[in-house]
């Protein structure tokens, strides 16, 4: 039978990563994944003639040492492997209560000019938020160096201490934008108009995590990786065989047997043939627990299950990938990044209505969309035909897959909605379409394993008080079994990749 120290369920970008990390430390690494590629949401593929993205929009920039994924990728070797190519200004705000486009800058200190030049009247508020911000995104940087904030209590009162928005550490996004803009609302969706690259519903999206996030953008900039994210996933597999790790593709995982000597996965062919079983020392689940609990026995899926069982699943992105004949400059669309707000929506907090949406037949409501234009960058992205890549807030329970014919049509009518959409704020748009392809939360169920087709891991919740640790460990209750991916810390790219350098550093330390 054969033996490594480190078996990892799933080639997404979670465990690739800390797969590449342990190769590269001398770890005898195999990864088993299911799929025909490594990457999982971070892959890019041709449908036909189309270029489809799988995720990434962009991602702030990991070649400043500021970035938490800056360490992590150099520690992986890939950092240099793929270009990441500037996106220019952050993005466009649209529509909502903004009575005119707002293009919102990637820096700290050009954002700051662009708000108070737009709302001279909030800026003592624009000034205490980015300022709050930027104090955060410094903080949290020794997050990205250790795990103590995720093991240990006293490590996360000296962070709080050292902060001083710590009064308003539980706070949600709109009761820290509340308590700072008031009822301005055009000012708060100028700030926070990109929210479905978190989350779905500012009530419910943990104020702190959001400054992290949105910080680490105005912080270093945008970054996209030119010719598509599958470039990056496929670096870090290579890294991975380069340091003598094997990556496997196209095979299933049956079983995880544990034991106090060593731990076992049995994996197989898709059709259930030729099984193998294989001994390691840990298990890094790149996938949901809700996924790997089936597979443990009863007693040790039943820890794994109650150490979650007070998170819920984030939220789900709908996906509609457009190849137009012209390039969409042509029909307005000015930044590589647009944040296209509905009318409907008045108040920041009416952005949580957008998700059920699509529970419907499309009508006179879209959901909030956000519109990326790859041809905008030196992206890499084949054209033409020209693609515009479109996401919003979306929910499993929005689609009935007991009918897939229906659900085909249905999805087909809510495209056609959404081109006659944007035809409308662009005209000639619709008419330039040429290619599609449309992945609703349902999509990513079936394609990413994910429950409730969730995007992010769990939800980025504020935590319930003051003393609640909000960081969720790599560690699991089960004993030699962790986690790489947005379930062991907070979703997006910079998130999962941190939790990734975590998790590795955590067995190299226990393993030494």
């Amino acid at each position: 039978m054969a033996r490594y120290d480190v078996v990892i369920v799933g080639a997404g970008l979670g465990g690739l990563t800390a797969g590449a990390i342990l190769a590269r430390a001398g770890r005898r690494v195999l990864v088993v994944e299911r799929s025909n590629s490594v990457g999982g949401a971070a892959s890019s593929y041709k449908s036909g003639e189309l270029f489809v993205e799988g995720s990434l929009h962009e991602t702030s920039d990991p070649h400043d040492p500021r970035d938490p994924k800056h360490d992590v990728l150099t520690r992986a070797g890939v950092i240099d492997a793929v270009k990441w190519i500037p996106s220019g200004t952050f993005y466009q705000a649209r529509g909502g209560p903004l009575d005119r486009p707002f293009l919102m800058p990637d820096d700290f200190g050009a954002a700051r000019r662009a708000l108070t030049e737009r709302f001279p009247e909030a800026r003592a508020g624009i000034d205490q938020l980015l300022g709050e911000m930027q104090h955060i995104v410094a903080a949290m940087r020794q997050l990205s160096q250790s795990d103590a904030a995720t093991e240990t209590r006293g490590s996360l009162d000296a962070l709080i201490q050292r902060l001083p928005e710590a009064a308003d550490w539980p706070l949600s996004l709109s009761q820290k934008l509340d308590r700072v803009f008031g009822d301005h609302e055009a000012v708060k969706c100028a700030l926070a108009a990109n929210l479905s690259y978190f989350h779905d519903d500012p009530a419910t999206l943990w104020w702190i995590y959001f400054a992290m996030a949105q910080g680490c953008y105005l912080q270093s900039g945008g970054r996209y990786v030119q010719g598509g994210s599958q470039r990056l996933s496929s670096a870090l597999a290579r890294a991975i065989k380069v340091a003598g790790g094997e990556v496997l593709v196209r095979r299933i995982v049956s079983s995880i047997a544990l034991g106090d000597d060593a731990n076992s996965i049995t994996h197989s062919a898709r059709d259930g043939s030729d099984p193998k079983t294989v001994q390691c020392a840990d298990i890094i689940g790149n996938a949901a627990p809700a996924a790997l609990a089936p597979l443990m026995p009863a007693a040790a899926a039943e820890r794994l299950r109650q150490g979650y069982a007070q998170q819920t699943p984030s939220t789900s992105l709908f996906a509609l990938t457009l190849g137009l004949a012209r390039p969409p400059r042509e029909f307005g669309i000015a930044a590589y990044s647009t944040q296209l707000l509905p009318p409907w929506m008045k108040r920041l907090t009416d952005y949580a209505q957008g998700a059920a949406l699509m529970a419907e037949e499309p009508g006179k409501r879209m959901p909030p969309m956000s519109v990326v234009d790859y041809a905008a960058i030196d992206s890499g992205v084949p054209a033409p035909p020209f693609v515009l890549s479109i996401l919003g807030p979306d929910l499993l329970s929005n689609w009935d897959a007991s009918d897939m014919d229906a659900y085909r049509e249905k999805r087909g009518r809510w495209q056609a909605a959404i081109v006659r959409y944007l035809g409308a704020i662009y005209p000639g748009l619709d008419e330039a379409v040429v290619a599609s392809s449309f992945n609703s939360a349902l999509s990513v169920r079936q394609y990413l394993n994910a429950p409730d087709g969730a995007v992010y891991g769990f939800a980025p919740g504020p935590p319930p008080t003051l003393r609640s640790n909000p960081f969720r460990s790599p560690r699991t209750a089960v004993s030699g079994l962790y986690l790489a991916s947005a379930y062991a810390g907070f979703g997006g790219y910079t998130g999962v990749v941190q939790s990734a350098g975590i998790c590795a550093d955590m067995i190299l330390r226990e393993t030494t």
